[in-house]
This record gives C-alpha cells, structure tokens and sequence, in this order.
C-alpha cells in the first residue's frame, strides 16, 4: 500500500519543498532562480559571490534572487556561517510542484519556465553521457516505458518510484546522478 503524499512528505521531513500555491510557483519560476538553487544542492553553503563565479552571473543580481528565494522559503543562511559573509544554503533537497499548480494561467506559464529550464539541465545532462564509458558505468543511461494505466495505478508507481528515491537522499557515494522522473501524457 503507498502512503498518502502527507505522510510520503512527514516522512522525508525537510529533504522536499512542496511549492503550495502559485505566488510561490512564480517566485521560484525564473531561471537564475532554479539555477541557482540546484547549484546550492549541488555544492552545498555558497556566498553570493561564489555562487555568482560558478553560475556567471553578477553577485549583485544572485543576492537579489536569492533573497527572492528565501522569502518564499527555497534557502536560508547557513547557520554555520562565517559572520563577515552570508552563505545560503537550500532548505531542502527536492521541490514538488504539485499538477494543481497549472490549473490557472498564471500557474501554467510559471511552469513554463520551470519546464524550460528542466528542459536545458536534462539536455546538458545528456550531453555528459556521450562522454561516459558504457563498461566503466554500465548503469547509467536511459529508458522510457509506455504503460497503460488507471488513475489509482499511476499514483501508486510515482508514490512507489518517490519512496525508492527517498531511500537514497543520504547515500554519499562518489558518483553525483541526476535522475529524472517524468510521468507524461503517452500521446500527443
């Protein structure tokens, strides 16, 4: 049986942000903004200014977006912090955003852009495999599958497919792998 997304969100504690409205879905719906974001998962504590030198961007305008960031919850300071710098760090290390969300105008077009830049991460992530070797990783690469399912059933294998993810958010192993898991329409 899969727990329902309350209990599936209890239990990862603060590993996911649920974006619950759409204001907050338009916060987050810029592209330095996700960027900047994913780089913090990615790195860890940074300051502006160092996010700024790995994203190319100018410090001022990464402090203005991550302030951004932080009134709608997606960062914080570092409490480890060194008091002559603010170092932000994510608040979480998932965001959910909810189909709900596309159900207005404004919902749908800030999810175009979440999509936009979902769309350029996973193309630079697909470039990177070209550049791995199949027999010294074996395991990664891609598939896609084409099922026919109810409702009830598609809830249970992203409900299924979220626990299993879950289950490796602590692991530190020495590879990072970037995982998409899409549920799409089958046809156009």
């Amino acid at each position: 049986m899969i727990a329902s997304a309350t209990l599936q969100r209890y239990l990862c504690g603060m590993r996911t942000r649920v974006v619950d409205g759409v204001d907050t879905l338009k916060a987050l719906a810029h592209p330095l903004r996700i960027t900047a974001l994913a780089e913090l998962r990615r790195t860890g504590p940074s300051t502006a200014s160092e996010l700024a030198r790995a994203l190319g961007e100018s410090s001022g305008s990464l402090s203005y977006h991550l302030r951004q960031l932080e009134r709608y919850g997606f960062v914080t300071d570092d409490v480890a912090r060194d008091a002559r710098e603010r170092r932000w760090r994510a608040t979480a290390q998932l965001t959910e955003l909810p189909a709900s969300l596309s159900n207005t105008a404004e919902g749908r077009a800030a999810m175009a852009v979440v999509r936009g830049v979902q769309q350029e991460h996973l193309a630079h992530q697909l470039a990177a495999l070209d550049t791995v070797k199949s027999d010294e990783h074996p395991d990664l690469g891609h598939s896609d599958y084409l099922l026919r399912l109810d409702d009830d059933q598609l809830t249970e294998l992203v409900g299924r497919l979220s626990e299993v993810v879950h289950e490796y958010l602590d692991h530190r192993g020495e590879r990072l792998v970037a995982l998409h898991v899409l549920a799409l329409p089958g046809a156009p």
